[in-house]
């Protein structure tokens, strides 16, 4: 064992508590049955099974109300897996669910026995015919169909709010829709072709001429069945009138039973059923979507009404009018949204009766923008409304960054409203709709129905088709809340059908909690056939029971999960899954969402229960170690979770008390660690990369993998021992090189000049020079202590470098420019809550700017471009996304190439600083995508701002990465002949 392993019992929950009555039990804490453990992976092999129970519990939850444990998770990597197993599910009695993203909302992506994820291997988009068709895989997000789209100005259909995350194969699995789709633009009215697996093996293409004589061939009494059950429905007149007038409006609750009425053979049918038949009759290999036009030109305005009724009201008018999208939310929605960064605070203030529409038109060009806007005028011409608090407008905008806000928000329903719910509750999501002219009758009904059975609910929703979602929260470890949730389910179910005609779930599909309500709905004739397509499908019952089809009464009741308090700055988590597209180890061990699950399931248990043990055990590594600590997840959770925060709490707890004072020691001598640093580097080319390799991996083996980082080939050699000589008075501003800058030079084979020499040549080129103090050795934006959670070596830089800032910048008179964007993040924020309550006096009065903002906005307007290369590609790092600087990197690279291309899965690299030299399989993992999009063709330039970052793309792409500032300096970089500036 090496000599500073971290202890894994250090992170053990301290609290006393109550075990949970949903915990899992001691019996599973070994995890998957050996038996079924071995067979898999026989047939599989050993790294497509997930065994563990820290693996099982993981994939247990989702963003439902429910928590299925599976008896083993399977990472199926192609249709030939899927094949083999179902076969073995077919063989062996067993039954299978599939899961992509997670976000489903009903439990549709839970199992109780064989899990097989479908997104890790399942991704990639194929534009077909001009951008007029688009092939995409089902473990595609709808943003990254989308972005392969848009520069042929082209969109899906589906726009479901959770298209961050959310997956195809999952969009049309349950026939997802969103803000416009409505059921026109939704899955079963866009998609060209599927191709599918059906629960015998069988794979269908539906685009294929020959796929009805091969379905034929193949499966000759499943086609019989769906022949004489088309005879029938078409045969009952009242039937088929039944069966349209309830897709008139947005309802996916059950099987598609128009597909019967839409397809004229088999292989039609089946693939309209196979949408929003959420997983229970096939699995969806390929999708081929019929796209959209992208209309550029918007118009939109977020509108306040005196009540939720009045507000529904107003809905006709701007249909009428030819908004494509008109959003409803109530005052609970538009107060708890203020959790959502960039929402005004004082919607906090709004009136609870307070309501709100978000309007949009969108048009081909600037003159049917226009007209949809007098259109407008005239509607709100008509309207009383009103402007509780002073941020409130009412009026229509083509601002793109004020339109951004307002969807921000309204997007962020489930997750800013369920992140405000009380600590301990578990949140319900319900969906369904009404004739879109008894929008105002149904808010009024259930606004009254939430206050008799207590529930102080917020409502949402796609107004423009009757749609309404709203929220409960309860507490599912509670009998009697459970039972006044059950209540609640109940006449609510009987008022959306007996007085509305309405749809029990008009987008979010039946999942477990409607299966139990289908009937009532649609009736027994309608039900008994849903039951019959499921048995000729899938007559042995493999895939996912007890989704949409369940005869228990009480099915919506089974398996809702209760929400253990945690650490604080997680508690609000409702697991909606929008972080994980995002995190650099999703690939490789566990998400955001998955951290947080696991310390869940820590404190259900019983305080040292053998399940909390092997959670604890595996939770180091899979949890702790290999998290980034980018905190890109605390960008794309709604409500602003920081895991990645949370994770670097966890290292720290598990240091002992000599590990912190070490690391405080080597704070407070950083010039000596810094000079080390520089001398080990440069001795690198003298002793060899294969020694430094067996050097650095014995001690790792003795040491420990968290201390001792991998020497990797890709290491650059040693900076120049002195900065470039600069001169304070005619400076105006303040160059702070990073550490990382002090001690590694250029990219291997690239000229100079360094980049800190670089810097000050091209800012004095453009007439802004800057000024390098004498004394920057020893400094640091403490990143590399806060990274890491040393606490006390994180205080002792944080307030150096604030103090030495102060100084070197007169008291903040001048800008501190930082050239890395990790210390510039490091430098204007993290180090915060750290300084001393004088220092954070200093702090507050300093100019941090990054390297990126300096060169953009200060010295490019000023220089002449002399040179540009053909192309280069770049890499946005997580700390600029941060800071907002994405842009800058862009702008800067095109003054220095003709084609600047961003790639589509560019993501944060993992390399953390160090941490991709301490675990270089979490890099390997997070840059594999845009690796491949970098590697595919080839470029003139790789482009960054980050040397550690840098490093990374260069192992994950061999390609040379460099600093943007180092191409701007070459590309206006004087002629020999020219006479200097």
């Amino acid at each position: 064992m090496p000599l500073f392993e971290p202890n894994p019992q250090a992170l053990r929950p301290g609290t006393q508590r109550s075990p949970a009555p949903d915990r899992v039990p001691e019996l599973q804490a070994r995890g998957t049955p050996k038996r079924l453990r071995e067979e898999l992976t026989e047939f599989l092999g050993p790294e497509k099974v997930l065994s563990g129970i820290s693996d099982l519990v993981r994939y247990a939850s989702d963003a439902s109300p429910y928590r299925f444990v599976p008896q083993v998770v399977v990472i199926a990597e192609d249709i030939d897996d899927i094949s083999t197993i179902l076969s073995y599910a077919h063989g062996k009695g067993r039954e299978v669910v599939f899961r992509a993203a997670g976000t489903s909302l009903n439990g549709q992506a839970q199992g109780e026995d064989i899990l097989v994820d479908v997104r890790r291997h399942w991704a990639g988009v194929e534009v077909l015919d001009g951008g007029a068709r688009a092939r995409v895989r089902p473990g595609t997000t709808v943003v990254r169909a989308n972005a392969a789209l848009a520069p042929y100005g082209r969109v899906l259909g589906p726009d479901p709010a959770s298209a961050i995350a959310c997956t195809i194969g999952g969009v049309v699995a349950n026939n997802a829709s969103g803000m416009t789709a409505g059921t026109t633009r939704n899955s079963y009215r866009t998609v060209s072709s599927l191709t599918f697996v059906l629960p015998s093996g069988t794979v269908v293409d539906t685009a294929d001429p020959d796929a009805d004589a091969e379905l034929a061939r193949a499966e000759p009494r499943l086609c019989t069945e769906l022949m004489t059950l088309k005879a029938e429905i078409e045969g009952d007149a009242e039937l088929t009138a039944r069966i349209r007038a309830k897709h008139t409006i947005k309802n996916t609750n059950g099987y598609r039973l128009d597909a019967f009425l839409d397809g004229d053979s088999p292989v039609r049918i089946l693939r309209g059923l196979m949408v929003g038949s959420e997983g229970t009759l096939g699995f969806i290999s390929e999708v081929v979507f019929d796209t959209l036009p992208l209309d550029r030109e918007v118009s939109t305005a977020l509108l306040f009404f005196p009540s939720l009724p009045a507000a529904a009201e107003a809905v006709p008018r701007f249909n009428a009018a030819g908004a494509l999208a008109v959003e409803l939310m109530d005052g609970n929605t538009l107060r708890a949204s203020v959790r959502v960064a960039g929402v005004p605070a004082d919607w906090a203030e709004l009136p609870k009766e307070t309501a709100a529409l978000l309007v949009e038109f969108r048009a081909p060009d600037a003159a049917a923008r226009e007209a949809y806007e007098r259109a407008a005028d005239q509607v709100l011409a008509g309207l009383d409304l009103v402007a509780p608090v002073a941020s409130v407008e009412n009026a229509f905008t083509r601002e793109p960054g004020r339109i951004a806000g307002y969807w921000k928000a309204r997007k962020a329903f489930v997750t800013a409203v369920g992140g405000s719910r009380p600590s301990g509750t578990t949140l319900i999501t319900e969906d369904f709709a009404v004739p879109p002219a008894r929008l105002a009758e149904a808010c009024e009904a259930l606004l009254d129905l939430q206050s008799r059975h207590g529930f102080d609910a917020a409502v949402a929703g796609h107004a423009a088709h009757g749609n309404l979602h709203f929220l409960l929260a309860f507490d599912a470890g509670d009998p009697s809340d459970v039972e006044r949730y059950a209540g609640f389910m109940d006449e609510f179910c009987k008022l959306t059908v007996e007085r509305f005609d309405g749809s029990l779930k008009a987008e979010h599909a039946t999942g477990r909690n409607i299966a139990p309500f289908l009937e009532l709905e649609w009736g027994t004739k309608a039900t008994d056939l849903m039951w019959r397509v499921k048995e000729a499908v899938d007559p042995d019952g493999v895939l996912a029971p007890r989704i949409v089809l369940d005869r228990d009464p009480h099915a919506h009741l089974r398996g809702l999960k209760t929400i253990p308090t945690v650490e604080r700055i997680a508690d609000p988590c409702i697991e909606c899954g929008f972080c994980e597209p995002t995190c650099p180890s999703h690939d490789l061990t566990t998400t955001p969402r998955q951290r947080i699950v696991l310390r869940r399931e820590m404190m259900r248990q019983n305080n040292g229960s053998r399940v909390e043990a092997r959670l604890l055990e595996s939770y180091g590594y899979d949890a702790v170690d290999t998290c980034a600590g980018d905190s890109t997840c605390k960008l794309a959770c709604p409500v602003g979770i920081d895991t990645g925060a949370l994770m670097k709490d966890f290292r720290h707890e598990r240091h002992t008390s000599r590990e912190e004072r070490i690391a405080a020691l080597a704070a407070k001598h950083f010039r000596a660690a810094e000079a080390s640093a520089r001398l080990a580097v440069a001795a690198a080319d003298r002793i060899g990369e294969r020694v430094l390799t067996s050097v650095t991996g014995l001690a790792r083996r003795a040491i420990s993998t968290e201390l001792v980082p991998e020497w990797l080939p890709q290491i650059p050699g040693a900076a120049a021992r002195r900065l470039p000589r600069t001169h304070r008075p005619a400076a105006v501003a303040v160059y702070y090189p990073a550490c990382v800058n002090r001690v590694f030079g250029n990219p291997d084979g690239e000229p100079g000049p360094s980049l800190p020499e670089a810097v000050v040549a091209v800012s004095a080129r453009a007439g802004r020079p800057v000024w390098i103090p004498d004394d920057v050795a020893g400094t640091c934006c403490a990143t590399i202590w806060h990274s890491k959670g040393y606490e006390r070596g994180n205080e002792v830089m944080a307030n150096r470098i604030v103090e030495a800032a102060w100084g070197w910048t007169a008291g903040g008179t001048l800008p501190l420019v930082v050239d890395a964007s990790s210390c510039t993040l490091g430098i204007a924020h993290e180090v915060v809550p750290y300084l001393t309550e004088d220092n954070r006096e200093l702090h507050a009065r300093l100019r941090v700017v990054d390297s990126l903002v300096w060169a953009a906005d200060e010295l490019l307007p000023r220089l002449e471009v002399r040179r540009r290369v053909g192309s280069a590609v770049v890499h946005p790092t997580c700390s600029m996304r941060h800071l907002g600087d994405e842009e800058k990197l862009t702008e800067l690279a095109r003054a220095c190439a003709e084609e600047v291309v961003v790639p589509v899965d560019a993501g944060c690299c993992a390399f953390a600083g160090d941490r991709g030299m301490l675990h270089p399989e979490l890099t390997a993992a997070a840059t594999a995508p845009e690796a491949a999009e970098v590697t595919a063709r080839s470029f003139d330039a790789h482009l960054s701002a980050n040397r550690m970052c840098e490093i990374g793309m260069d192992r994950a792409t061999g390609r040379s990465y460099g600093s943007v500032l180092l191409a701007l300096e070459r590309a206006t970089r004087p002629d020999p002949s020219s006479p200097s500036r």
